[in-house]
């Protein structure tokens, strides 16, 4: 639950604040005068956001704005913040705009508009917050990313990766963009990282956009940035991730989640290579190295309306496509020794050995959740293993039959049509989840809509 500090010395108009934010799902603190304010910010965290009165008993909310940002007090400079006044002076709003305020708003206050816009806010500030962590680690990265292993496929995908980097390093010309296909987990923002390693741009902004986890309502403007004034509480301009990522790399991961109306203006992006903030006249240059990713059939998502064909035909110029873990013969022991050191020293612990029926196990598995689920199984294994020795038992895998099983029972469809497969595969997801529709699309990988369309075009 987000604590917002609530510094308001009209008890019944921080009562009516209190009780509606609490309505929201807030955790709300009252303090009815400055030194109170002060004392909670030096004997507790620091709360998530913050809504200060200008005018209070003992002293100005401006003044102690002021003085927030000291090291003594130690609140970060990403605390939202929003101030609030019953007189509503041009002088006091501008002041506190440059102070580091979010919003000010005139008393009397719309208790509605006040939680929409504490929430746009916090939001707002949690997407900031994870650029500047994004923008730290990266500054902290010294080695190169790596992609493990020495199968076939994965060699190939290297050998792709680093071929196109070279290409583009000795190119002056716009950028191609990178399409990166490949089941769940397999490692498609790895692959990202290591193609921006991989050039003379490395040093530049590597910007991870996960277009799944953005917010709709900001969506666009996180992308894209905004002007001042472009919509209400658009105090000051602000540069979107594509401008962030100004001669490095943007990745766009799970391209597939983007809205119909947001993939026209990306288009845009791709094509021209410029950028129109939201509210702006101007357009601006754009250098950035673009890779998409995803896990969705793209191609089905154009049949069904669901994704823009210009716009897939302009990502699928470069195709990488990242093979999954059971198609990588040999690459799970490396994968596995290699998880084992790195959770060992994570938890100081001395690094135990995987036995010959682990192994076994886990070559005759199919992982359905690809790299990011060995690495998972691992961690519990090497946390909860005996005797410094993880055995079969302690990797916990769900029985399954083996690969080679599984491919020797699909021979059967060896006589069936795409569409009869299709047909099929549907049939059996539907049974499995006793009619489920949405379960059912979630274990294809499919939307609702996407298996609502093939549900109606196999009458089923």
């Amino acid at each position: 639950m987000q604590k917002i500090v609530l510094v308001e010395d009209e008890a019944l108009f921080a009562k009516s604040v209190a009780t509606k934010l609490s309505r929201d799902g807030f955790e709300v603190v009252v303090c009815d005068t400055l030194s109170m304010a002060r004392a909670y910010f030096n004997e507790n965290d620091e709360p998530d956001a913050l809504l200060l009165d200008v005018r209070l008993p003992d002293g100005s909310g401006l003044g102690f704005l002021e003085t927030l940002r000291d090291e003594e007090l130690g609140v970060s400079k990403s605390l939202p913040i929003i101030m609030m006044t019953a007189y509503g002076e041009l002088d006091d709003a501008i002041t506190a705009m440059k102070l580091g305020a979010n919003d000010y708003l005139k008393k009397p206050v719309d208790l509605n508009e006040l939680s929409l816009i504490l929430t746009k806010v916090l939001e707002s500030s949690r997407v900031q917050q994870q650029l500047d962590f994004s923008h730290a680690r990266e500054k902290q990265i010294v080695n190169k990313m790596q992609m493990l292993g020495q199968s076939d496929l994965l060699c190939k995908t290297r050998m792709q990766l680093d071929k196109i980097a070279k290409l583009v390093d000795n190119s002056s010309d716009i950028h191609p963009v990178i399409l990166i296909r490949g089941e769940t987990g397999t490692g498609k923002d790895v692959a990202a990282r290591y193609y921006h390693d991989s050039g003379s741009w490395t040093d530049k902004p590597f910007v991870h956009v996960d277009c799944a986890s953005l917010p709709r309502d900001l969506m666009e403007a996180e992308l894209f940035g905004y002007e001042r004034g472009a919509f209400t509480n658009a105090h000051q301009a602000k540069a979107g991730l594509i401008e962030v990522a100004e001669d490095g790399t943007l990745f766009l991961d799970e391209i597939g989640e983007l809205p119909l109306d947001l993939q026209v203006k990306l288009l845009n992006v791709l094509e021209r290579r410029v950028v129109r903030r939201v509210g702006a006249t101007k357009e601006l240059a754009v250098k950035a190295h673009f890779i998409a990713a995803t896990n969705r059939d793209l191609t089905t998502m154009v049949e069904s309306g669901e994704f823009r064909s210009d716009l897939y035909f302009r990502l699928n110029i470069l195709e990488i496509t990242l093979p999954p873990l059971r198609a990588r013969e040999g690459d799970i022991a490396l994968l596995a020794s290699h998880f084992i050191e790195t959770l060992a020293r994570r938890y100081a612990l001395a690094v135990p050995k995987l036995d010959y029926k682990a192994l076994e196990a886990m070559n005759n598995y199919s992982w359905p959740g690809n790299i990011r689920e060995l690495q998972h199984v691992l961690e519990r294994a090497v946390m909860l293993c005996t005797n410094e020795i993880i055995t079969a038992s302690d990797l916990l895998l769900q029985v399954r039959t083996s690969v080679k099983s599984e491919i020797q029972s699909m021979n059967h469809f060896e006589s069936m049509t795409l569409d009869e497969v299709e047909k099929y595969l549907i049939e059996q997801a539907l049974s499995r989840t006793a009619g489920n529709v949405s379960q059912a699309a979630r274990e294809l990988g499919l939307t609702r809509m996407a298996m609502r369309y093939r549900m109606d075009k196999y009458q089923l």
